[in-house]
C-alpha cells in the first residue's frame, strides 16, 4: 500500500470507517502545491477494497493535473464511498462522511461525483464548510454537469478544428457512451449544432430521458465501440480505451467527459497516436466541472464559470501544438504542461519559505 502511495507522490490517504453509519470511505490527497486538494466524492459498489483504493489514487492525481493545466490554484484529491448509490444512501452516511472531511481542516474540499448528487453534498455541508456543488438556494452552483458538458462540447470543437480545419460539428457522426448528467447535456449541445448522434447506456431510463430532448440512434453498450463515426465520446466510467477497444474504434477523434479513459496512459496514448486518432486528454476536456465548483469558493456566478470553461478550447489547442512539436501523445503533452506548472510553483514556494526562515 505504501509503495502505491509513494509511486505517484501522494501526500496522504485516509481510511474512514463508521459501523453505525455503514460508512467505508477512502480520501486520497495527491498534491497541495497549488492549494487545498479538491475533488468529488464517488459512491460506487466496488468489487474489492483494493479496487477502490487504486481508483482513489488514480482519480486524485488526475485532479491535481486538471487544476494545474487549467490554471486553478487548487490541488488534487478524491473520495470514494464504498456502497450502492441506489440502495445505501442516507443522511447519517453523508453527515458522518462530512465529519471526516471536516477533520482534515481544509486540506481537502469535496463535491459531488459519480453516484452522488447535490442533496448528498447538502448533508455533508451540515458537518463541514469544506464542500462545494451544493444547491443554488444555499449559495452554491447546483449540479456542475451543465458546465462540464459545455466544456466537453467546446473541447470537441477545438479537436474538430485541429483534425479537419473547422470547428463546426454539423453533420458529424458522434457516438456518445453514457447519457447520464454530462452525456445528456452534451447530447443536447451537439444536437443543437446539427450533429448525427448515436447513444448507448447501461441504464434504459437514461436512454428514454435523453430521447425526450434529442433525436439519436440507440445502440447497445457493447456495440458503441464499433460505430463507424467521426467522434467517439466516452461519458461513463474509465478505462474504456484499452488493448481490445483500440482495435475496434472507427473514429478520428476521441473526446468525452469520463475520467481515466485510458487504461494505461503511456501505452494507450501512444497506440491512439499511431492509429491516427486524436485524443482529447480527459482531465482537460472535462475540467468544466472543476471550474464550476471552484467558482463557489469565490462566490458563484454561472456566467463566469461558463466563460472560464470556454478556455478549454485554447488549452487543448496548446496541447495539440506541443504534441506535434515534440512528436508525443496528447496525454503526454498535457502532463508536461501540468508538471511544469507544479514544478515552477513548488520551487517558488520553497525559495519563499527558505528566505523567510
Amino acid at each position: 500500500m505504501f509503495a502505491e502511495i509513494e509511486k505517484n507522490n501522494h501526500e496522504q490517504v485516509i481510511y474512514c470507517s463508521d459501523k453505525g453509519a455503514g460508512l467505508k470511505a477512502i480520501i486520497a490527497i495527491h498534491d497541495t502545491t497549488l492549494g487545498p486538494a479538491i475533488g468529488g466524492t464517488r459512491m460506487w459498489n466496488y468489487t474489492t477494497e483494493e479496487e477502490a483504493f487504486k481508483d482513489a489514487l488514480r482519480l486524485s492525481k488526475q485532479m491535481t493535473y486538471k487544476s494545474a493545466v487549467t490554471g486553478l490554484n487548487l490541488g488534487g484529491g478524491k473520495a470514494i464511498i464504498m456502497g450502492d448509490p441506489k440502495k445505501d444512501k442516507n443522511e447519517l452516511l453523508f453527515r458522518t462522511f462530512g465529519k471526516f472531511v471536516n477533520g482534515l481542516g481544509g486540506r481537502y474540499i469535496t463535491a459531488e461525483d459519480v453516484g452522488t448528487d447535490v442533496k448528498d453534498m447538502e448533508y455533508v455541508r451540515m458537518e463541514t464548510k469544506y464542500v462545494t456543488g451544493i444547491s443554488k438556494a444555499l449559495g452554491g452552483s447546483g449540479n456542475p454537469s451543465t458546465v462540464t458538458a459545455f466544456g466537453v462540447f467546446v473541447g470537441m470543437k477545438a479537436s474538430a478544428h485541429k483534425k479537419w480545419g473547422s470547428d463546426s460539428l454539423k453533420g458529424k457522426k458522434i457516438a456518445i457512451q453514457g447519457v447520464g448528467s454530462v452525456g445528456r447535456y452534451l447530447s443536447e449541445y451537439l444536437y443543437a449544432e446539427g450533429a448525427e448522434l448515436y447513444i448507448a447506456d447501461i441504464d434504459e431510463e437514461r436512454i428514454h430521458s435523453a430521447l425526450h430532448t434529442v433525436k439519436a440512434r440507440v445502440v447497445s453498450p457493447e456495440e458503441i465501440y464499433d460505430v463507424d463515426c467521426d467522434i467517439f465520446s466516452p461519458n461513463a466510467l474509465g478505462s474504456v480505451i484499452n488493448d481490445e477497444t483500440i482495435q475496434r474504434f472507427k473514429c478520428e477523434i476521441i473526446a468525452g467527459g469520463a475520467n481515466s479513459q485510458l487504461e494505461e496512459d503511456e501505452k494507450h496514448g501512444q497506440l491512439l497516436k499511431e492509429k491516427g486518432i486524436l485524443f482529447a486528454p480527459d482531465y482537460v476536456i472535462n475540467a468544466g466541472g472543476l471550474i464550476n465548483v471552484a467558482n463557489e469558493l469565490e462566490g458563484y456566478r454561472q456566467d463566469r464559470a461558463m466563460k472560464q470553461a470556454e478556455a478549454i478550447y485554447g488549452i487543448l489547442q496548446n496541447i495539440y501544438s506541443i504534441s506535434d512539436e515534440q512528436n508525443i501523445p496528447t496525454i503526454a503533452a498535457a502532463n508536461h504542461i501540468a508538471e511544469e506548472r507544479l514544478d515552477k510553483i513548488g520551487k517558488m514556494k520553497h525559495i519563499y519559505s527558505t528566505n523567510n526562515k
